[in-house]
């Protein structure tokens, strides 16, 4: 049997409602119990992407199809295994490159590129993984082939190959088999492609069980839970913003210059180096805090805004942007300017963050929900910029984030691959608007790298891991990603956490409290903090509405 276009549409669209009817399962395969299981959820979005084209323009040949799939799994890709399982079929496609129709070493052959595919994109191939689920299932393929050139035989070897491997992931990575699981990746594929040897063995399209909206649903639930309301109380109306070009013969301290504007507002910034202070800080009164600038130079810059203003329209507005935000598409803008920021956060508070330090577009999303490659291309593409870099801020974005680059044609994309919020804002912190782009991102690199992130969450389930067993909404402390305590109560858990990891070096500690913490319970935790360590460190708390953290807790 050989496999024409028809028939290779039909089993994509197959493998694509296979992953979406056990993405639960997949997703709680996650070793971690922290809310970010969603490897099942990132590769279900990313085949329902393929889906969905198919199931519009799923007519041509065997090579047309896999192309059309594998651009549109490209640009839906989401999370690290969303872009592993893209780069699999983009490479399937090369593969198949010109075939009306494809037997079985041709299919074994065409895996093959997508597996080396994949392999290459990851700087550290970890073996144990969905990495290691192809390439097996690959090598059964091109054996089976050898024996017989037949389409579903080859595919069987190639999904009992699969499965072969995923039960044998656990020797591969100790920290499976001692949480007891498969990898997560890995029963993914396996899943993808059961469906789609369900169409070339018995003519069978395994139906989507949740219907045809299954994305749409998720990217509403996931924008009525980050997005956030403009409800908050706002202490101080002017944001104000400005660079100082630092006095040669100025004696002060630019922490001087700091604690006089902690005294008259908050959200308080000051980053310095040997030619100028940059500050950013909330007040009533910016041009006492521009007259205090004045003593240490000249003004360079100055920006201030109104924030109750801003609010009142903000507020005004918010229901309207809500509705038309799943059908508005960023425009794309013109690179005019010499460089410009895209950064990813969710969180009202964490967006104006990073707005205010310059990110033209912030896109929503982190944790539970990563965003696609074709949302950061779209918000990449809306930056008027010739060089522009983008900020992940996530580990599971960096790759999604990274596909970009060769999709942008008329201007220059560099991905800083900051891995935390924290890092993120040290990142934009560092940035220097008189240094060059390849200076800045280097600075910029080593400004996050400084950086320690605190990080309070709740078990999303009962597990056992680290020799320690953890209930369903326990609270969490992460030391850099790595959980660190397990407790009842949130601010004892922030406050206990960063006591462990402040040092006598630390001078700044941002406390970022989410969507869940009441302003009591915030002040609580930096009353608590600011009262454990040395009087030369700076505590600031700011409202990042967050989903999933409690808090996040940067420590420089």
């Amino acid at each position: 049997m050989v496999i024409n276009g028809t028939d290779l549409c039909n089993a994509i669209i197959s493998g694509a409602n296979n992953i979406v009817k056990h993405k639960t399962a997949v997703d709680e395969l996650n070793i971690f119990p922290v809310p970010d299981g969603d490897t099942g959820t990132n590769m279900s979005m990313t085949m329902s992407s393929a889906a969905k084209e198919l199931t519009i323009n799923g007519s041509g040949t065997a090579a047309e199809v896999a192309q059309r799939a594998a651009s549109a799994m490209l640009h839906g890709a989401r999370g690290n295994s969303g872009v592993i399982l893209s780069l699999l079929f983009r490479g399937f496609a090369k593969g198949i490159e010109g075939m009306e129709e494809i037997g079985g070493s041709d299919l074994a052959n065409a895996l093959g590129v997508g597996v080396e595919a994949a392999y290459k994109a990851v700087m550290k191939p970890t073996e144990g993984t969905i990495l290691t689920v192809s390439r097996v299932a690959c090598e059964k393929g091109r054996a089976a082939a050898a024996i017989d050139d037949d389409a579903v035989y080859v595919w069987s070897a190639i999904c009992k190959g699969a499965a072969e491997a995923l039960e044998k992931t656990p020797e591969l990575l100790p920290v499976l088999k001692k949480a007891g699981v498969v990898d997560a990746g890995g029963k993914g594929l396996c899943c993808i492609f059961d469906g789609m040897l369900s169409v070339f063995r018995d003519g069978t399209v395994i139906e989507n069980e949740t219907g045809s909206q299954e994305e749409t649903s998720l990217e509403s639930d996931f924008f009525r839970n980050a997005a956030a309301e403009f409800d908050q109380d706002i202490r101080f109306t002017y944001c104000t913003e400005f660079i100082v070009g630092r006095d040669e013969d100025c004696k002060k301290a630019p922490q001087e210059l700091r604690s006089y504007l902690e005294t008259i507002g908050d959200c308080v910034v000051v980053v310095d180096d040997e030619k100028i202070i940059k500050v950013h800080v909330h007040t009533e009164e910016p041009g006492n805090a521009l007259q205090a600038a004045l003593e240490f130079g000249q003004l360079l810059t100055v920006k201030i805004e109104n924030m109750k203003e801003q609010h009142r329209k903000a507020a005004e507005a918010n229901e309207q942007a809500k509705a038309k935000a799943a059908s508005a598409p960023l425009t794309p803008a013109d690179p005019v300017e010499e460089i410009g920021f895209v950064a990813v956060a969710a969180g009202e508070g964490l967006k104006t963050l990073f707005t205010d330090l310059g990110c033209t577009h912030v896109v929503s999303g982190g944790q539970t929900m990563n965003p696609s490659t074709n949302d950061i291309l779209a918000a990449v593409k809306a930056t008027p910029a010739k060089t522009v870099l983008v900020l992940p801020n996530n580990k599971n974005i960096i790759m999604a984030a990274e596909q970009t680059i060769p999709l942008v044609k008329d201007r220059k994309v560099i991905i800083l691959p900051t891995r935390t919020i924290p890092q993120g804002l040290s990142a934009m912190l560092a940035y220097d608007p008189d240094a060059s782009t390849e200076s800045n991102t280097i600075n910029m690199m080593e400004a996050a790298g400084n950086v320690q992130t605190a990080t309070v969450t709740f078990a999303a389930r009962d597990s056992e891991f680290g020799g320690h067993k953890i209930k369903a909404g326990d609270i969490l402390g992460l030391n850099n990603g790595k959980l660190e305590l397990i407790e009842k109560d949130i601010v004892h858990t922030c406050v206990k956490l960063t006591r462990s990891m402040v040092n006598r070096s630390t001078s700044f500690i941002t406390i970022i409290y989410g969507a869940d913490v009441t302003e009591k319970q915030a002040n609580e935790a930096y009353n608590r903090i600011k009262s454990k360590v040395s009087n030369e460190t700076e505590v600031t708390l700011v409202n990042g509405g967050q989903p999933i953290y409690y808090f996040i807790v940067s420590i420089e």
